[in-house]
């Protein structure tokens, strides 16, 4: 059976529209993370914990906005060939949200603890975070772009690949500093912890930007 193309044309702006939603669900997240860094720079325990408690609402509303994503592709069906890498697309994002919730909850144990971090790791960490944002940012922008051709994405998961790159670098030089630091064995494991599951947030924006690249060629 032969579908007319203005059918497949709809069908791909559908499957757009929920995956563009849900990223938006996952920026939303993304952006409380150097807010909840800055609370925790500053000691503000309340401050974070309320936060904390967003992020994990914020989280649930993504794990929804996935399954609508999951019912979408399934109702449109073959017509859609590349609705596996629309899949992918948001499953890889997802995980995003996943990785921010896992910082904010070792921020809030580490405050909640009254466990010291010397103030040159805390700002290293306000900066890596605010550079993690900075990547999923770029990503909804080249997502944005898919509706105007393969050429635009392209030049847009660029940006995407050097946030991400700045990130490495903000990431091994915080992690030098927090081995080299003399603070309590279990704050530096949480810390560690803190600094890959960043890292992990942004090199997951750039797998996301790769499937964008694919996704660029079918719209």
């Amino acid at each position: 059976m032969v579908f007319p193309v203005e059918t497949e044309e709809r069908v791909k702006r559908r499957a757009l529209n929920v995956c563009q939603d849900h990223l938006r669900k996952v920026v939303e997240i993304a952006r409380k993370i150097p807010q909840i860094a800055d609370s925790f720079t500053k000691g503000d325990k309340n401050a974070a914990r309320q936060l904390f408690v967003e992020i994990r609402k914020s989280e649930e509303e993504v794990d929804t906005a996935r399954r609508m994503v999951s019912r979408e592709l399934a109702a449109i069906g073959a017509i859609l060939i590349s609705r596996e890498d629309f899949l992918r697309f948001t499953n890889l994002t997802s995980e995003i949200a996943d990785f921010c919730e896992g910082i904010a909850f070792r921020l809030v144990e580490i405050l909640e603890k009254n466990w010291q971090v010397p103030k040159e790791i805390k700002e290293g960490l306000l900066k890596l975070s605010e550079g993690v944002f900075e990547t999923v940012s770029k990503l909804r922008e080249t997502t944005m772009t898919l509706s105007y051709g393969s050429t635009k994405t392209l030049e847009k998961a660029r940006e995407v690949e050097v946030a991400e790159q700045a990130v490495d670098d903000l990431y091994r030089d915080l992690e030098i500093k927090i081995i080299s630091s003399h603070i309590e064995i279990p704050v530096l494991l949480l810390l560690r912890d803190v600094i890959q599951l960043l890292e992990d947030a942004a090199d997951k924006a750039e797998d996301a930007s790769d499937a964008a690249r694919v996704l660029s060629f079918a719209m």
